[in-house]
């Protein structure tokens, strides 16, 4: 795989697919999964109101490699993103330290920033890039959390904790086929982007 600096257009859409499907991490931060705390007013009235736990997840052929959940009121910023890349290179180096480490993570400010690349050139991490715009290209957007939120919805949790734990156990139910298949349709998704002259859009 060819550093990100190095790609020409065509090469930044269709790299070397062989080494893509045994390297590449994909990454996403998702707002996506409601909790439901209920309140006494009076002991009388009784009203919902949604909270969101954030998620920010590392997968790859294989499996999840590295979760975090951001806790209640905090942002993602370069700051923590780094911290995360800080924590993801030492889980790398404990599960997957034979292969080379190549991310693919989207193009949002906390993942292009100078903290963010430095900090990824300090960890030896290359990135595949991704074209702006594209969530049609984005494993994450398009595979993972599609699949779990249908494996979520309709359900009731109470805390945190219990939607933390939901989702933990849904990751740890799904065999590597499962992440192997969402990484081989970033390459076919890819390939059908240049066939059609940057013009293929999937929900």
């Amino acid at each position: 795989m060819l550093l990100p600096v190095h790609l020409t257009p065509r090469q930044m859409l269709y790299p070397d697919t062989s080494r893509i499907e045994r390297n590449v991490f994909t990454s996403t931060n998702r707002r996506s999964i409601d909790t439901k705390r209920h309140h006494l007013r009076k002991k009388i009235k009784v009203f919902s109101s949604a909270r969101k736990v954030l998620l920010t997840i590392f997968w790859d052929s294989g499996g999840v490699v590295h979760t975090e959940f951001l806790e209640q009121g905090n942002t993602v910023n370069s700051t923590k993103y780094v911290n995360t890349l800080d924590k993801l290179k030492a889980r790398l180096r404990r599960v997957r330290s034979e292969k080379v480490s190549i991310i693919h993570h989207d193009n949002a400010r906390p993942h292009t920033s100078l903290e963010t690349r430095t900090a990824l050139d300090r960890l030896g991490l290359r990135t595949l890039l991704h074209p702006p715009y594209r969530p049609d290209l984005a494993p994450s957007d398009f595979f993972f959390f599609p699949k779990l939120k249908d494996y979520l919805k309709g359900n009731r949790y109470e805390t945190d904790k219990d939607v933390k734990n939901a989702v933990l156990s849904w990751c740890r139910d799904k065999t590597p086929d499962f992440f192997a298949d969402g990484i081989q349709q970033v390459v076919r998704r890819r390939r059908l982007c240049i066939e059609r002259n940057d013009d293929y859009f999937e929900k």
